[in-house]
């Protein structure tokens, strides 16, 4: 009974963490901005918090190198289950124009599974909404089966 309170509780009201790999700094204005009034992405019971420890949902920003992916492992790693990764912006989803430079590994998705890959550079906060949204239904999925 108490299990079954819990799983519904982290799917109505997940907990997001933003980390960002090392990037323009476009996407993570925009990924803030869906945090300001005007969109207001705690509407729909989703609340930004700092420690992995704490998050249902990964929000990824910026380029992969050797230097940060093993902190984003990290970070995953400590995530309890169900979890979903969301990869925001062209840097998250590929490398973005730096992943021919030689630190760059490339996009999120060579570190770690990916559930969810947010097109442009930078991200909208419309795109990253939806992109959310849509993570929340893959984290509902892992959470049923």
């Amino acid at each position: 009974m108490l299990k079954s309170f819990i799983k519904k509780s982290r799917i109505k009201s997940p907990w997001i963490m933003h980390f960002d790999c090392g990037s323009c700094n476009g996407c993570d204005i925009e990924t803030l901005a869906c945090l300001t009034p005007v969109y207001d992405i705690e509407r729909f019971g989703i609340v930004n918090v700092g420690n992995p420890k704490h998050a249902d949902i990964l929000l990824v920003t910026g380029t992969v190198n050797h230097r940060n992916k093993k902190v984003l492992k990290n970070l995953y790693d400590q995530m309890p289950e169900p979890k979903a990764v969301i990869a925001i912006g062209a840097c998250g989803t590929s490398g973005g124009v730096f992943r021919e430079a030689y630190n760059v590994v490339g996009g999120v998705d060579k570190v770690i599974p990916v559930d969810v890959y947010i097109p442009g550079c930078p991200a909208k906060p419309e795109a990253i909404i939806d992109g959310v949204v849509l993570g929340l239904q893959k984290f509902a999925e892992k959470a049923e089966g």
